[in-house]
């Protein structure tokens, strides 16, 4: 369980540093971040406990569950319905379409910490964090060199269609809520929920690369952080990842808290998912194994 399929083209994706910067991505970050600034003007608590929600069923279930766990690594199996699910979950959090995002984290598995990984704190902490998206090469829109790295999720023309169109869910989304709730509802719902999910996202990218304890040698520089680990669902938990990509459960220890961990054993106790793979800290023994 100490390693994950990853193909490796011929001719690979590869990400390019610039000194100029990716207006696109720079304009949007610009945009959501003055929108999340804007939102905190029209703070109340039932608009804070909507975006907690909202932030659970789009960075939880579809960036944590989905993208990573399910999309990227294949930890568990589950019902076409809540695969496609989960990849829209993903969509609303502006982190790109499912192929584009899962390329990208198996090319970071593949080269973590080496030439080529799309965001080392070895290049750099600030590269690591927001650098290789607002001055390096996304390839959010290059839905057919990044299906190269993701071919088992390009065979499903929803997955195709999504990440050509991954912005249309947020559209959506943004309708619906400025309907319901006007504008601070949908400065909440959207860019203060975005902008943050964003940051917590990153900080797996690098603080965890730089910050926390190593129960693992592994080959990268990664680390077991407690505090990103309670604001992304368990992904702070980046040593142990490393260690055991494929294993759904990332905080190995009872004391390593793992909210999607949690919810994923309790889809499988209800029949919903199955295939669940997790790794132990402490592997039985042959004897251990023979009396079992």
């Amino acid at each position: 369980m100490t390693t994950t399929t990853t193909p490796t083209p011929t001719d690979a994706i590869i990400f390019h540093k610039s000194e100029r910067l990716n207006w696109p991505t720079t304009i949007a970050m610009v945009i959501f971040h003055a929108g999340a600034f804007a939102g905190l003007f029209f703070f109340t608590w039932k608009l804070f406990f909507i975006t907690v929600a909202l932030y659970w069923a789009t960075t939880g279930l579809g960036i944590s569950l989905g993208y990573h766990r399910l999309h990227t690594h294949r930890s568990f199996k589950a019902p076409l319905w809540l695969d496609y699910m989960f990849a829209v979950c993903g969509a609303l959090t502006l982190e790109g379409g499912p192929i584009s995002w899962v390329a990208t984290h198996r090319i970071h598995h593949q080269k973590s910490d080496q030439e080529g990984d799309p965001h080392s704190p070895r290049d750099g902490a600030w590269w690591a964090h927001v650098g290789w998206l607002l001055f390096g090469e996304a390839n959010h829109m290059n839905t057919k060199g990044m299906s190269k790295y993701a071919p088992d999720l390009a065979k499903k023309p929803f997955y195709v269609w999504l990440n050509n169109w991954h912005w249309v869910p947020m559209v959506g989304l943004g309708v619906v809520l400025l309907a319901l709730g006007g504008i601070p509802l949908f400065l909440w719902g959207i860019f203060v929920r975005v902008v943050f999910g964003l940051h917590a996202t990153w900080l797996v990218n690098s603080a965890t690369h730089m910050w926390g304890s190593r129960r693992f040698n592994t080959r990268d520089d990664s680390r077991n952080n407690w505090w990103v680990a309670m604001i992304t669902f368990g992904e702070g938990w980046h040593n142990n990842h490393h260690a055991h990509p494929t294993s759904a459960r990332h905080g190995l220890a009872w004391y390593e808290f793992d909210p999607s961990w949690l919810l994923l054993k309790v889809l499988r106790a209800v029949g919903i998912v199955s295939g669940v793979q997790v790794a132990k800290i402490e592997r039985p023994s042959v004897e251990q194994r023979k009396a079992a």
